[in-house]
């Protein structure tokens, strides 16, 4: 039932040249193994990251019977589940179909939606955008043409506090006062009403498609287009009835996501170490939750519990002090499940020393995973060498320049 297809990177264009795609999309997905060096990997699409309580029992439930018994949060608020047999897939289908988690397997890896994470929680923020997620995810699986889309097209949806508008999407929605929404695609930018938003993103999206046949490259994202095939977006959105005012581009740049520790008095948040949650760490999260929120920081907004519970899960090996050196640590799967790695970055990172700074370890120069937004990049050039910020180091001396530059002003870098 399930097929392992590791993808084929593209050789890269000439700068200047427009990239050619001569091969379909083999991101991986839940229904798409794909074949690492720690056994096979499954990607599953949570659009807002979002898991009721039961759907996260049984993501934890298939990380321990099918898995390596853990769970990682990917930088759009996804999970993947590594260590997997590839003769699991039809067991490991029927138990994320049972849970909810496979709405559409048509459209199971185009279903990328990443949302504020605490919109609706802690009364910041223009609209509840959860909402607005949950209604275009409906309308994605509801839509045939949609499931051409490739796995790494990108929603997201900002509730105006600018957490998650700088995270790279291709089809953007800020939240605006009064009943107003922001919607970015590609280059272009518009007012629609709030209530033509998620309606106004997938006009987007098929726009696209209908771009991208045109142009006979292969694009993934709007960003691939030669600049003669660039979608009409105006032209879309006005053919589907939406009122859509041209505007110009906001400025958005990154935001940190939210410190760890309470949100409000309905929610709390925390960072999974290295991005990596064990089963039992994941059913800590859930127990008593009405549902857990992963996130883009690789991290879990809880909705429901009282903040006492912070010390619960601060034993479990989860981050909940802003302090804690592992907060704004983050790696790719390293040399143990990666065989382009060059080093075993985890078991660096997991050294890391603390500071204001995000820090990334990259066992190659795809620098797998990295986060968005200002931040120290280290990257393996041998088992004994890294390159931080293309600077090379010992990996003898890494801890201490990590820790300088860690310290090191935002505005200086």
């Amino acid at each position: 039932m399930l097929a392992a297809m590791p993808p084929t990177p593209p050789t890269p264009p000439e700068p200047g040249e427009p990239r050619i795609r001569d091969r379909g999309d083999a991101c991986p997905g839940a229904l798409r193994l794909h074949a690492a060096a720690d056994g096979f990997l499954a990607r599953l699409r949570l659009p807002a990251g979002r898991l009721t309580n039961r759907q996260a029992m049984a993501l934890a439930a298939a990380a321990d019977s099918l898995g390596d018994g853990r769970i990682s949060v990917t930088s759009r608020g996804n999970a993947e589940l590594r260590g997997l047999a590839e003769s699991c897939g039809a067991e490991l289908a029927a138990l994320l179909d049972a849970a909810g988690l496979l709405p559409s397997p048509s459209h199971e890896r185009i279903r990328n939606i990443v949302a504020s994470p605490a919109a609706g929680l802690d009364g910041l923020g223009h609209a509840d955008v959860q909402l607005w997620a949950r209604a275009l995810d409906a309308a994605l699986c509801a839509e045939p043409r949609a499931a051409a889309l490739s796995g790494r097209f990108l929603f997201v949806l900002d509730d105006g506090r600018g957490d998650v508008a700088g995270l790279g999407g291709d089809v953007t929605l800020i939240a605006a006062p009064d009943g107003a929404a922001t919607l970015l695609a590609g280059s272009g930018a518009f007012a629609v009403p709030a209530a033509d938003a998620v309606p106004a993103a997938l006009v987007c999206a098929l726009a696209f498609l209908d771009a991208a046949r045109t142009a006979g490259t292969g694009a993934w994202r709007p960003r691939e287009l030669p600049a003669a095939h660039l979608p009409d977006w105006a032209g879309a959105l006005a053919r589907a009835g939406i009122a859509a005012e041209p505007v110009p581009s906001p400025p958005v740049p990154p935001v940190p996501g939210p410190a760890p520790g309470p949100l409000g008095d309905r929610a709390l948040h925390v960072l999974a170490p290295l991005g990596r949650l064990t089963a039992a760490q994941l059913r800590a999260l859930a127990d008593g939750a009405t549902e857990v929120r992963l996130t883009p920081w690789r991290g879990a907004v809880v909705v429901g519990p009282a903040a006492d519970r912070l010390p619960l899960l601060a034993a479990r090996g989860l981050i909940t002090d802003p302090a804690d050196p592992g907060a704004g640590v983050t790696a790719c799967t390293g040399l143990a499940g990666c065989a382009k790695s060059l080093a075993d970055v985890r078991a660096d990172a997991a050294r890391a020393p603390g500071g204001p700074l995000p820090v990334h370890y990259s066992g190659c120069e795809r620098r797998c995973g990295h986060p968005h937004g200002a931040r120290i990049e280290v990257t393996a050039r041998d088992s004994g060498t890294y390159l931080l910020d293309g600077a090379p180091v010992p990996r003898t001396a890494l801890a201490e320049a990590v820790a300088a530059a860690r310290t090191t002003s935002m505005e200086s870098r």
